[in-house]
């Protein structure tokens, strides 16, 4: 889980070069946090070519702060990874957050990097004329959370149809970045995700939750069962400002590395907030962050049963292979195992056990397990 610590005695074990780099994010089945999903060691790949890392720091989404209290809880980890970063992959590391986020979320990873500060009236960056780790504070503008456009406010860079990395930039969220992190320090994989619950909930939450975790777990937690919904709520994965209707039940319905939200809706509000690649916004629709808001995680989820996805996002299919299963019912598993191998052909990442217990199905599309205790 995102909570071990490195104790003193037990010293980082920093990958040797970029291809053990890529190669631990890979084994560490590292996918997209900030919505997509896609597989991180294909961007890594082509890191020998960029010289900038750009960290999107911006979590556009109204009450959600998980980015935000990573970077200031979790300084010190990216001080020191940024520094092996500048040695040995990336000429500039730009930190790019919001500016009215600055006080209380980024001073102490301002601190720790000694980074160079850049105002917004300051920005586009000479990027070439910048060295080090450099905090590019923007305007509290919701699309700045757009890698495309953030580039372009941060950089002056337009990428149109093409990738960051052909404009010598790598481009990643935050929590995916604390990923890496744990990754090469550790060898840790990514056994679970930080999510918020909110919308129409009796308790606005900010959890854990192990990957494969239910729907219906996280609307318990925030006070409404799905028993307890009314006719006509709708559950969209995603924030106020970018969500998509889940279209299964919530009990199969199953966090993957990118969730980072679920939000119930009404019905009519939905209806009238959906754009045209049924994309939700509903930024206007109320009042977010009216009321109590979790701004750290206040618990982990234990669920009796998880559903493991073999592809974090179904949409990539094309271009992603699916993670070969090597468990089968009846298998004893333990939270960090391996449940499904990366195929070695085309671009595929590795599934993580994500709690103890026993794999009780196994099928095209995820393996699911139900909890039991260590053995």
């Amino acid at each position: 889980m995102h909570e071990q610590v490195v104790r003193p005695d037990d010293a980082p074990r920093w990958p040797d070069d970029l291809a053990d780099e890529v190669e631990r994010i890979r084994d560490a089945g590292i996918a997209g946090a900030g919505g997509a999903g896609f597989p991180t060691h294909a961007k890594w790949e082509r890191a020998d070519s960029t010289e900038y890392l750009l960290v999107n720091h911006q979590e556009s989404e109204p009450n959600y702060v998980v980015d935000k209290w990573l970077g200031k809880t979790r300084a010190r980890e990216f001080a020191e990874l940024f520094d092996r970063l500048l040695e040995d992959v990336f000429d500039v590391i730009v930190v790019s957050a919001k500016r009215t986020d600055r006080e209380a979320y980024l001073r102490s990873l301002e601190a720790e990097t000694g980074g160079t500060i850049r105002a917004p009236e300051e920005l586009p960056l000479e990027v070439e004329s910048e060295s080090g780790v450099v905090f590019a504070y923007t305007d509290p503008t919701y699309q700045y959370g757009m890698e495309s456009v953030l580039l372009n406010v941060v950089a002056d860079t337009v990428i149109g149809s093409d990738l960051p990395a052909d404009h010598g930039w790598l481009v990643q969220n935050t929590e995916t970045i604390y990923n890496v992190s744990q990754a090469f320090r550790e060898a840790r994989p990514v056994t679970s995700t930080y999510v918020h619950v909110d919308g129409n909930v009796p308790r606005h939450r900010f959890l854990e939750a192990p990957i494969g975790t239910p729907a219906n777990t996280l609307l318990e937690a925030a006070g409404v069962p799905p028993e307890s919904l009314p006719s006509d709520a709708v559950v969209a994965s995603g924030g106020p400002g970018w969500c998509f209707a889940v279209d299964s039940p919530p009990r199969e319905f199953g966090v993957t590395k990118a969730t980072n939200g679920l939000l119930v809706l009404e019905e009519s509000t939905v209806e009238d907030n959906t754009l045209g690649d049924g994309r939700i916004d509903v930024l206007e629709s109320r009042a977010w962050g009216d009321g109590d808001l979790e701004t750290e995680p206040t618990a982990t989820l234990e669920p009796a049963r998880v559903r493991i996805p073999l592809i974090t996002n179904p949409a990539f299919e094309e271009t992603v292979r699916r993670a070969e299963p090597v468990v089968d019912p009846g298998d004893r598993v333990e939270t960090g195992q391996v449940v499904a191998a990366s195929v070695p052909e085309g671009i595929s990442i590795p599934q993580h056990a994500s709690i103890d217990g026993t794999v009780t199905a196994v099928d095209e599309t995820a393996v699911e397990i139900e909890a039991g205790d260590r053995f």
